[in-house]
């Protein structure tokens, strides 16, 4: 790999926000031909590293030269005229275009005047080739292809620009095995043919199957820069966390609990039987006791959101009916939920739970705030009160009320929407996907806190896509499959292979 002259070299980079140090003195090289992960818990400044690249941030101190000639970007399209080009989670593209639109968007051939139609199927088509995706029809619209086809349309554009830096920001965490052995191939393609990659992502055998080496960030501050092929998985977390072994050993067996049971005897503090709306999820016969975890597994879109929506009102169940501590309710809202004490942090927190030009505070008190109506405010004081002891509790970084809940790391938000509902006491959480694109240390931090609200008594219905962590904090398991309710297991013992083996049809 040849390492004479980087494509990218970042150099003593530094930004800072109202009262966060965002970055302070980084260093990264980018070099042709390779495949370049960036690694570090939220906060620890990954997201700002690639904004600075890209031109989303001004950096305020430090230099940047791609190609070996010094580059200050203003705006992102500075950075993509330097050939730097960005495919993130959430596909950019123009939903209601043509693939074809969307390749050559901005750049169409002209002939007398108008687009030359024929020329823009034809380079389109050429560069799908290129990256063996000929099965794509160039005159179809971007919306009827699936996230992980969006991507790859993204990756063409970028292709077809003749991008010299690619940046792949978290770009299979919606994919599923075979989508990513696409993408990997298509990735690997591109490699091979002297494009420099950047790859983030939050799946560490993701990271090592791809990436040819690894630079880690820690706090705003660099780590080191490492070959992948030298870097042991364990020691890569212990860099990233600032922990030695021990003590990730001690992280790593932290979370397991004993299992609470089924409360035999107790009564469920909700109860749903045959409860469903149609078009959504059927068939659903779940109770769930005080001081109880119980997961929801099943496969991406099979039901598990639309149940746990049903059970905070934020749909209306048209069929079923739902006891809270024995006595039938309607929760036909959110309000009603609420009421009754049932908090719901949504998997979608950017469009559905946090406010990204509100504060810490103003977050953290939403809910309380709603419960006890708007005419009814919070005293300042108890609302620093609030804050200030949740802040501590979760661990949420940085430690300041004032700052904008945007400019946090994606774990830390998580952690702001928790605190939301914990203030309020709620009976029963509803976690949808809670650790979904965080690092290990927060996904850690939140599994020890799901264990210690259900040993102080709450009732908790877990959601995530990630079966080892459904199995490593739940007393049982709810088992989804085509928008229906078709097992629960008692977890005692059971492995991954037994609720895959439950999901594909076979016996429990």
């Amino acid at each position: 790999m040849n390492e004479i002259v980087p494509v990218v070299e970042m150099t003593d980079i530094a930004i800072g926000f109202p009262g966060v140090k965002a970055l302070d003195g980084v260093d990264f090289r980018l070099f042709q031909g390779e495949v370049h992960s960036l690694m570090g818990e939220n906060g620890a400044g990954k997201s700002t590293l690639i904004k600075a690249l890209t031109g989303v941030y001004t950096i305020d101190s430090g230099a940047i030269t791609v190609l070996g000639e010094p580059q200050r970007f203003s705006t992102p399209g500075e950075s993509q005229a330097a050939g730097i080009s960005t495919v993130y989670q959430e596909v950019n593209l123009c939903p209601n275009l043509t693939v074809e639109e969307n390749v050559l968007l901005g750049r169409e051939p002209r002939r007398r005047g108008s687009i030359d139609w024929k020329d823009v199927r034809s380079r389109t088509r050429e560069v799908l080739a290129e990256l063996q995706l000929d099965h794509i029809d160039p005159g179809s619209l971007l919306s009827t292809h699936s996230i992980a086809v969006q991507q790859l349309i993204a990756i063409a554009r970028s292709v077809e620009i003749n991008a010299k830096v690619l940046i792949l920001d978290e770009p299979t965490s919606s994919l599923d095995a075979d989508e990513v052995n696409q993408l990997f191939r298509v990735i690997r393609d591109l490699r091979d043919r002297g494009v420099a990659i950047l790859f983030v992502s939050h799946f560490l055998e993701q990271v090592y199957e791809i990436s040819d080496r690894m630079t880690v960030l820690r706090n705003g501050k660099l780590v080191g820069e490492y070959l992948t092929r030298d870097l042991s998985r364990m020691s890569l977390i212990s860099k990233m966390i600032g922990k030695d072994m021990e003590a990730l050993a001690e992280l790593d067996q932290a979370p397991a609990r004993t299992r609470a049971g089924s409360g035999a005897g107790a009564t469920p503090f909700i109860e749903a039987q045959g409860l469903g709306r149609k078009g959504s999820v059927s068939n659903v016969d779940l109770a769930i006791y005080p001081g109880e975890v119980v997961g929801l597994a099943g496969l991406l879109g099979a039901g598990r959101t639309e149940i746990a929506r049903l059970f905070f009102g934020a749909d209306k169940a048209d069929e079923g009916s739902i006891k809270v501590k024995g006595a039938s309710q309607k929760i036909r809202s959110p309000r009603a939920a609420i009421d009754k004490r049932i908090g719901f942090c949504s998997e979608d927190r950017k469009e559905e739970g946090l406010i990204g030009d509100l504060t810490v505070r103003d977050n953290l008190v939403l809910a309380m705030q709603a419960s006890k109506g708007w005419a009814r405010r919070i005293p300042r004081r108890v609302q620093d009160e609030l804050v200030a002891e949740y802040i501590e509790a979760l661990d949420i970084r940085p430690a300041n009320p004032d700052a904008l809940i945007r400019n946090l790391s994606g774990g830390n938000q998580q952690k702001v929407l928790l605190a939301r509902w914990l203030v309020t006491h709620p009976e029963l959480l509803i976690l949808d996907e809670p650790t979904r694109g965080i690092d290990i240390g927060a996904k850690t931090q939140i599994q020890k806190l799901v264990n210690k609200l259900a040993a102080d008594g709450m009732s908790i219905l877990f959601i995530s896509s990630e079966l080892e962590e459904v199995l490593r904090v739940s007393d049982r398991v709810a088992v989804i499959k085509d928008r229906a309710m078709v097992a629960e297991i008692n977890n005692d013992g059971v492995s991954v292979e037994d609720v895959m083996t439950v999901i594909a049809g076979g016996a429990q």
